[in-house]
């Protein structure tokens, strides 16, 4: 009887616990591995919203400011293009920008762009203001017809009429000391005193020949000048901003979001035809040299790329990201190829990145009007 209560009361044998184990080990290896290929899932897809929204919000930053560019710097088309000196506070540097609602400074090459913005920040309107007189180099005020918008501290620009290496546009900004009705803002007198309250107020930057009567004044209130641009230092690859301070005259430059790679942009240059009516029928990266040159860009079209901040064990991506500029859009400047069907197609360089393969990618573009010049073409 003893005998076989001890025989049903026996455990498992070596080889059944091997074989438990065995099938444990297996079981645990499967599920290890499916989380860990879920997970992966998991953070590409999270990365990847990250870049559409990083890619999405860049895009529309620039299309937001390009669409409001050349507010108050369009009033009067003959003064595009025109060279504006500049120099804040006696030990500053002068330097010179373009009177122009955006300007493409192509990276050549491969290298991405960097797109430069203008327009006036006014609270009123703004609005072109004819000399009723000249002004000499030396003159601390401009005697107009009328100085309706003009603030104290307003930046303004002098445009002349006939525009050549002589004469050229200079910045300014408006003062007011009633010591005498010379420097007293008034409706027909706008002064620029230099000192503390105007320190871009520097003689240097006007032509030696001075202004005449019929020249003007561009209101650009407190002005904006923003350069975009791809941060590349260190490999941050983020769409930066730089923009002049009208208060410091420094440029401060900041980081806008992350993971941006590639930024390129292509002027939209149209005719007149008989109709008045302007149509963009060409598309390059040629910065515009003359008045009647750059009265043709009416659209300024863009495309950046945006990078998945996931690293990817596998090589996800074995090609460059292609910017699909449709069929009938004629391209001269940048090469094309022919992409998906009969469209053509422009090679956005993404291969010089470390393991650039080991990323995904996403291409955003649009096409921006300037409203501004469009309205008073």
């Amino acid at each position: 009887m003893k005998l076989t209560q001890r025989a049903g009361q026996r455990g498992f044998t070596l080889v059944e616990l091997m074989i438990g184990l065995l099938l444990g080990m297996l079981t645990v290896l499967v599920i290890s591995q499916v989380l860990a290929v879920a997970e992966g899932k998991k953070r590409s897809v999270a990365m990847g919203s990250d870049a559409q929204v990083n890619g999405a919000m860049s895009l529309y930053t620039l299309q937001r400011d390009i669409e409001m560019s050349g507010y108050g710097a369009t009033s009067s088309l003959d003064a595009l293009g025109c060279p504006v000196k500049a120099k804040f506070d006696v030990s500053g540097s002068p330097f010179t920008f373009t009177l122009a609602p955006v300007v493409i400074n192509d990276g050549g090459g491969d290298a991405p762009d960097s797109i430069t913005v203008l327009r006036g920040r006014t609270s009123g309107f703004s609005a072109p203001m004819a000399l009723s007189g000249a002004h000499t180099a030396t003159d601390n005020h401009f005697t107009v017809v009328s100085s309706f918008g003009a603030v104290v501290n307003n930046m303004m620009i002098a445009v002349p009429k006939l525009q050549g290496a002589s004469n050229w546009c200079s910045l300014f900004n408006v003062t007011s000391d009633t010591a005498s009705p010379a420097t007293t803002l008034s409706p027909t007198v706008v002064p620029h005193v230099a000192g503390t309250s105007g320190k871009w107020n520097q003689n240097s930057v006007f032509p030696p020949s001075g202004y005449v009567k019929d020249d003007y004044l561009l209101n650009m209130g407190s002005m904006v000048l923003r350069t975009y641009s791809i941060n590349t230092v260190n490999n941050a690859n983020n769409l930066q901003v730089s923009e002049l301070s009208p208060v410091t005259g420094v440029n401060a430059s900041q980081d806008l979001y992350p993971q941006i790679i590639n930024l390129q942009a292509l002027y939209g240059k149209g005719t007149l035809d008989a109709s008045g009516n302007i149509a963009v029928d060409t598309y390059d990266n040629i910065t515009p040299l003359t008045n009647a040159d750059w009265q043709r860009v009416v659209a300024i079209r863009i495309a950046l790329v945006a990078r998945s901040n996931q690293f990817e064990k596998d090589e996800v991506t074995q090609a460059n990201p292609l910017w699909d500029v449709g069929t009938s859009a004629t391209i001269t400047g940048p090469t094309t190829t022919t992409c998906n069907g009969t469209s053509k197609c422009i090679t956005l360089k993404v291969d010089g990145l470390d393991q650039w393969k080991h990323y995904r990618y996403k291409v955003y573009d649009t096409i921006v009007p300037l409203r501004n010049v469009l309205w008073n073409s």
